[in-house]
């Protein structure tokens, strides 16, 4: 690593400032190769900075406190606090522990690392309980197609724990900005629940908070099937393509640009603090409000690079998201295909009506754009291969961002008073039901998606190496059409 240190900065020193090309070119502004190689140099530099911050992440990670008395023979108690809300299970809860005490024979030792904690359903807890648990701390397993270890060292959670000894010391100790989002967010459900009925209710539940506890495995298997499994999840590429949906929505609803701009920022905040604020949906806001910020200064084929740069920001932080967290390759991904093909496509759809109650051309283009660079990692992931499945999410996720502004509308009007709510209510189950027809209609069709397993990853690298292509050769045809508009002969009178 030393050795390619030092090769990028001589690079970079060298050819930086004296360029490489004749003379005549380089007196004219061509600077030849030499800025290039300058380039391959800072290539290299920050390339051996990752590998140094990445490699004093597994560092921190082998030196975790908690870890070290993993898979002990002999119960271990602890005592600590619920950080965030309950993960509730179809027959389990799963609650992350955090601000941990061991006890031992001296008393209690304050001690670093987090642990996951899966007990029952009943008693209930809650954000911000102080708990004293007993039992086994283990390392979490690898299971054959899942590793589950690396899914939760992404977290920071090096330890599990299943079904223990618990008992409550204390309630209310979490932050109460917290606290009072997942209320709001239990008031909301019961709101939904008492007015919209099953599937449509679970479906709605999952698609704005991501929860799956009310939907069944019959639909689960149908969502799996049709490759529509991915709007039941606060995933990165659901907040990317809403929030590049909501701002075209508002700007054909008549607003304003800047208006439409921060409707579409509080819009996603608000999103954001519904569900929780979980890290994933916080990284994908931000390469959301990237997103929106380049189309509100017109920029969307710049945006790039700030979303480049934000990557970075948050990999400095956490290195382990590169590799091990697929809701932040999808959101990065998500973007760049609607920066490099969303404006292609809008123009090869240009016989699609774009009307401004619901903009059809712009919502296919921006979500076929989203799901042609994140296909790869899904079938990589997943086990997948969609073949008519695509067809199935032209219909759905088109509709996604006015039906989330619609459900939000719901929720507010049934919690504030009852009659608002069922008002609110027979839209928002039509459209649920809409979207619930089409995953089991599509789910019926032979052949709608083909199960691949063991995927390697040099299925990934090829797929990845011909979009590249096919971004560079579009990228070019744009070039050369700015560097060479169309004549048009002027006529004048008089």
């Amino acid at each position: 690593m030393l050795g390619i240190l030092i090769l990028g900065l001589i690079l970079i020193l060298v050819f930086w400032k004296y360029p490489i090309g004749p003379r005549p070119q380089i007196e004219n502004g061509a600077y030849g190769a030499g800025k290039k190689i300058a380039v391959i140099g800072f290539c290299l530099f920050f390339f051996v900075f990752g590998i140094w911050r990445h490699q004093l992440t597994e560092l921190r990670i082998m030196n975790n406190e908690l870890r070290k008395i993993n898979d002990l023979d002999k119960k271990t108690t602890l005592i600590g606090i619920v950080s965030t809300e309950p993960d509730i299970r179809e027959k389990s809860i799963k609650l992350t522990i955090d601000n941990i005490k061991i006890e031992t024979k001296k008393g209690t030792t304050a001690i670093s690392g987090k642990v996951l904690v899966t007990v029952n359903k009943y008693p209930a807890y809650k954000y911000g309980d102080k708990l004293k648990i007993s039992g086994k701390l283990e390392t979490p397993q690898i299971f054959e197609g899942f590793n589950y270890r690396d899914y939760l060292k992404k977290d920071g959670i090096y330890s599990v724990m299943y079904f223990p000894g618990i008992e409550i010391l204390d309630r209310g100790l979490g932050n109460p900005l917290m606290s009072n989002l997942f209320s709001f967010k239990n008031k909301f459900k019961t709101a939904a629940q008492s007015l919209i009925s099953s599937p449509q209710e679970g479906i709605l539940e999952a698609l704005i908070f991501g929860d799956e506890e009310n939907i069944s495995q019959e639909w689960k298997d149908k969502l799996n099937l049709t490759g529509t499994r991915h709007i039941t999840a606060v995933s990165g590429m659901n907040i990317t393509i809403i929030s590049f949906l909501i701002l075209a929505f508002a700007l054909n609803l008549g607003l304003w640009r800047h208006q439409a701009f921060y409707l579409s920022i509080f819009l996603i905040f608000l999103y954001i603090l519904m569900v929780g604020a979980p890290a994933s949906a916080i990284r994908a806001g931000i390469m959301g409000f990237l997103l929106m910020t380049a189309q509100y200064f017109g920029r969307l084929s710049q945006a790039h690079r700030a979303v480049v740069f934000a990557a970075t920001f948050m990999l400095f932080f956490n290195p382990l998201l590169l590799r091990l967290d697929v809701g932040f390759q999808l959101s990065f991904l998500a973007i760049f295909g609607l920066i490099y093909f969303q404006p292609a496509l809008f123009d090869l759809f240009k016989k699609i009506p774009d009307p401004k109650i619901f903009p059809l051309r712009t919502t296919l283009s921006a979500t076929i754009a989203a799901q042609i660079l994140t296909l790869p990692i899904l079938v990589y992931n997943f086990g997948r291969m969609p073949l008519l499945s695509p067809v199935a999410n032209i219909l759905i996720v088109p509709i996604l961002a006015p039906l989330t502004i619609l459900i939000f509308l719901f929720g507010a009007a049934g919690m504030i008073l009852w009659f608002l709510g069922f008002l609110f209510s027979f839209p928002t189950w039509l459209s649920l039901t809409y979207v619930t027809k089409i995953i089991d209609l599509s789910s019926r069709i032979p052949f709608i998606s083909l199960a691949l397993q063991n995927i390697h990853w040099f299925w990934l690298v090829i797929s990845y190496l011909i979009l590249g292509f096919i971004i560079w050769r579009i990228q070019e045809g744009q070039r050369l059409k700015f560097l060479n508009p169309p004549v048009r002969k002027i006529f004048t009178t008089g």
